[in-house]
C-alpha cells in the first residue's frame, strides 16, 4: 500500500485526487496540508503546516502554491519522504532549492503530469529538428480563469525541449501587440488564454510556407494529471536520491 500525504488537498487539484485514489486499492492518503484545514471534511488529518505530520507516509504530492515550497522540501529532507512537485510558477531560485533537496531525496518534478501532454512533447521536438529553418513555431496555451502564472509551466515545457533541441538560440515572445510586432527569425512566440473552466489546452503550430502542422493537446478534466501524479508517486516512491521528470517514468529510467 502506497502512502501519500496531499499538499493543497482542499484545493481544486486536491480534490480531483482524493475522488482518483479512493478508487485505488493499493493507494491511500494518510495526510493532508491546506490553509483551509478546515474546508471539507476528509477521511484524514489536515494540517496547516508539513512539519505538524505525525503519520508515516511514503511520497507527497503537491499541487498547492510555490509559496509553500520550502516547508515541503525540509519536511522530505528531514522525514526522507519523496516528492512529487507538480506546482508551478516556480522562480530560478526554488528551482535550485529543489535540485538541492534532490541530493537527500528523490524527487519528481513536472508542471504537467498528464502523460499525452509528454508525448506531445516528445513528437514536437522530432518536428522542431525536422521543420525549424523554414517554418515559424507558436504556442497557444488555454485554462481556466483563475489560473494566476501565465504562460503556464506547460507552455514553458514544450518551449523549453524545442529550444534544448535547437541548441537554445530561439528567443520566447510573448504574445504581440503595437505597430512594431513583425516575427523575428528565431524566436517562439507563447500566448496565453484564460476562461471559464477550461482546465487546459497547449497547441504548437508550426507554419511554413503555405502548409501548417498543428499538434495539440487537450485536457477534458483534472483527472488526467491527478492520474498522472499517482502514477509519478508510485514510480519515484523507492527510487534512489535525485531529481527525475515525465521523460524518465515513461522512459522507465
Amino acid at each position: 500500500m502506497l502512502r501519500l500525504v496531499i499538499s493543497g488537498c482542499n484545493g481544486a487539484m486536491g480534490r480531483t485526487l482524493n475522488e482518483v485514489i479512493n478508487d485505488l486499492e493499493d493507494v491511500e492518503i494518510v495526510a493532508g496540508i491546506d490553509r483551509s484545514i478546515d474546508a471539507f471534511e476528509n477521511s484524514y488529518p489536515v494540517y496547516d503546516n508539513p512539519s505538524k505530520i505525525e503519520e508515516e507516509c511514503d511520497c507527497l504530492i503537491d499541487f498547492s502554491n510555490p509559496s509553500n515550497l520550502n516547508g515541503l522540501l525540509e519536511y522530505g529532507v528531514k522525514n526522507k519522504v519523496a516528492l512529487v512537485i507538480a506546482t508551478t510558477g516556480l522562480n530560478e531560485e526554488q528551482e535550485k532549492s529543489i535540485e538541492e533537496a534532490s541530493k537527500h531525496i528523490s524527487i519528481f518534478k513536472s508542471s504537467n503530469t498528464s502523460l499525452g501532454v509528454n508525448v506531445l512533447i516528445n513528437l514536437v521536438k522530432q518536428a522542431a529538428n525536422v521543420l525549424s529553418e523554414s517554418f515559424d513555431i507558436e504556442i497557444i496555451e488555454k485554462h481556466h480563469n483563475k489560473k494566476v502564472d501565465a504562460p503556464s509551466g506547460t507552455a514553458f515545457m514544450i518551449a523549453n525541449a524545442i529550444n534544448e533541441e535547437l541548441d537554445n538560440k530561439m528567443e520566447y515572445n510573448y504574445g504581440r501587440v503595437g505597430t512594431d510586432a513583425k516575427r523575428n527569425e528565431k524566436e517562439i512566440g507563447i500566448h496565453a488564454v484564460r476562461g471559464g473552466t477550461i482546465p487546459g489546452e497547449h497547441t504548437v503550430i508550426f507554419a511554413g510556407m503555405d502548409e501548417i502542422i498543428e499538434v495539440k493537446h487537450t485536457a477534458m478534466s483534472k483527472k488526467v494529471f491527478a492520474q498522472g501524479a499517482v502514477r509519478a508517486a508510485k514510480y519515484i516512491a523507492n527510487k534512489e536520491n535525485g531529481l527525475y521528470c515525465m521523460d524518465d517514468l515513461i522512459n522507465n529510467r
